[in-house]
C-alpha cells in the first residue's frame, strides 16, 4: 500500500501573531497592520458597514471567524462561505462572478501555459499594494502540484485580484476583491492562518456544465483521473457543509478521506480508445506577424452570437472532421490554440493535441472558416489575444 503523505487540513487554524512590526512600528493584529496601507484602509473605510449590513440581512455573525472560498473556472463563479464555530456548518454569504479564466479546463502544469490551476489551496499572502488593486496569494504550487508539474518551471504567483483583468489568476472587480479581502483580514486576525480555497474545473450540480466536462472526458483519462478527487471533494462539502480532509500519495494524486460514493449522474463511461499524442505542429495557413499579444485583457474576445455560439461552431465543426478520423480511431480529444487579433480576425492556429499531420492540417484549415470575432480590450482598446480551446470529434 502506497504511503499516505497528509499535505492539507482544510481546517488547521493556528492563533494569529499577536504583533507585527514595520519599521519600528509596532501592531497590536494583523489588520491593525494592513490598515497602515492606504487600499486596506480604504476599502475598510468603505466596505465594512455594508459588509455587517449584508451579513445582518443574511443572519449571519459579523466578522466571520472561518471563510472557505470555492471557484469554478468553466461557470465563472467564486463562492465565500462562512461560519464562526468549527463544529457548525458552513453557510453561503455570496457568489461573485469571476471577470475571465484564462486557458482551458484542467491543471497547471508549467510555466507560461496559461492555467489556471485546479485543486485545493489556501491563501498564503496579503498583497496591499497589488499591480491589480488589492490580491489575495494561493499557494501554488502545492505539494501535489510539485510532485506532477514541470520540475523546473512549475509556475507561481497565483492570486484572486482586482482590476478585472485576466492574467492565469481569478480576477474580479476592485469592488469584488475589497469585500473578499476584509473577509479574509477579518478571518485571518481571529486565527485562520490557512484559508481554503478550492478551485474546481465546473460547478458539478449545474447539469449543462457537467454536460459539457463529461464530454472532455470520454477521451481524456488523465484529465478524468486528476478531476476525480475534486468531485469527490465537492459532493462531500454539498452534503455536509464541513470541510474534507484532502492527502496525497506518492504519486502526487489527491485522496479525499471519507469520499462519498459518487451520483449515477457524474459517473463517466470508460472507452479503450488511444487517442495519438502528437507535438505542436507548425502554424500553417493563416498566419500574422504579432508583435504584441496581451496576457492580461478587460475584456476577453468574443464569438459573435451568444455565450453558446462558439460551442456550436465547435461542435459543427467536429460533425464535418469525424469522417476524416482513423478508421480504428472512433473518438479524439483535441487541443487548439490561436489568436485573435485586434481587428477580430482569428490567425496563427495550432493544433496542441491531436490525431496526425494530415488531420490536423484540414482540422486548421476548418477553423480557419470562422466568423470574425468581437476583439478583446484593454484599457477601452482592441488588442491582440492568444486562446486556448479544447474539445472532442467523434464518429456517430
Amino acid at each position: 500500500m502506497k504511503n499516505l503523505s497528509l499535505f492539507f487540513l482544510v481546517l488547521l487554524f493556528a492563533s494569529a501573531d499577536a504583533q507585527k512590526s514595520n519599521g519600528g512600528t509596532s501592531f497590536t493584529s494583523f489588520i491593525d497592520y494592513q490598515k497602515s496601507f492606504p487600499r486596506p484602509y480604504e476599502a475598510l473605510k468603505k466596505k465594512e458597514d455594508t459588509l455587517q449590513k449584508q451579513f445582518a440581512d443574511k443572519k449571519l455573525i459579523w466578522p466571520a471567524k472561518y471563510i472557505y472560498i470555492r471557484s469554478f473556472k468553466y461557470d465563472s463563479q467564486l463562492e465565500v462561505w462562512v461560519k464562526n464555530e468549527m463544529d457548525e456548518k458552513f453557510k453561503l454569504f455570496k457568489t461573485y462572478k469571476v471577470c475571465a479564466m484564462a486557458g482551458t479546463l484542467g491543471p497547471k502544469r508549467m510555466e507560461g501555459d496559461y492555467q489556471v490551476p485546479e485543486g485545493f489551496y489556501y491563501i498564503n499572502m496579503f498583497n496591499p499594494k497589488s499591480s491589480y488593486h488589492l490580491s489575495l496569494g494561493l499557494n501554488y504550487p502545492n505539494a501535489s502540484d510539485k510532485i506532477l508539474s514541470d520540475f523546473f518551471k512549475p509556475g507561481g504567483e497565483i492570486f484572486i485580484h482586482g482590476s478585472c483583468v485576466t492574467v492565469g489568476c481569478i480576477p474580479v472587480t476592485d469592488e469584488q476583491v475589497e469585500e473578499l479581502y476584509i473577509l479574509s483580514l477579518y478571518a485571518k486576525t481571529q486565527g485562520q492562518d490557512f484559508i481554503p480555497v478550492h478551485i474546481f474545473p465546473i460547478k458539478y450540480s449545474v447539469r449543462s456544465s457537467l454536460d459539457y466536462f463529461d464530454n472532455l472526458l470520454k477521451d481524456d483519462s488523465t484529465l478524468k483521473k486528476f478531476s476525480s478527487p475534486l468531485e469527490d471533494a465537492f459532493e462531500y462539502f454539498e452534503i455536509k457543509h464541513q470541510l474534507p480532509v484532502i492527502m496525497i500519495d506518492d504519486s502526487g494524486e489527491y485522496i479525499v478521506n471519507d469520499a462519498p460514493p459518487k451520483k449515477n449522474k457524474y459517473v463517466m463511461k470508460t472507452t479503450t480508445s488511444i487517442v495519438k499524442m502528437t507535438v505542436p505542429i507548425a502554424i500553417r495557413h493563416r498566419l500574422r506577424n504579432i508583435q504584441d499579444i496581451s496576457e492580461a485583457v478587460h475584456q476577453l474576445p468574443e464569438f459573435p452570437g451568444t455565450n453558446l455560439s462558439f460551442f456550436k461552431f465547435l461542435e459543427k465543426l467536429g460533425s464535418q472532421m469525424k469522417d476524416q478520423l482513423p478508421a480504428d480511431l472512433p473518438r479524439v480529444f483535441v487541443k487548439i490554440e490561436f489568436v485573435i487579433d485586434k481587428d477580430g480576425v482569428p490567425v496563427n492556429f495550432k493544433v496542441l493535441k491531436g490525431v496526425d499531420s494530415v488531420f490536423d492540417d484540414n482540422l486548421i484549415s476548418a477553423l480557419e472558416k470562422m466568423p470574425i470575432w468581437k476583439p478583446g480590450t484593454l484599457h477601452g482598446k482592441p488588442v491582440a489575444k492568444k486562446m486556448v480551446q479544447s474539445f472532442s470529434i467523434e464518429k456517430d
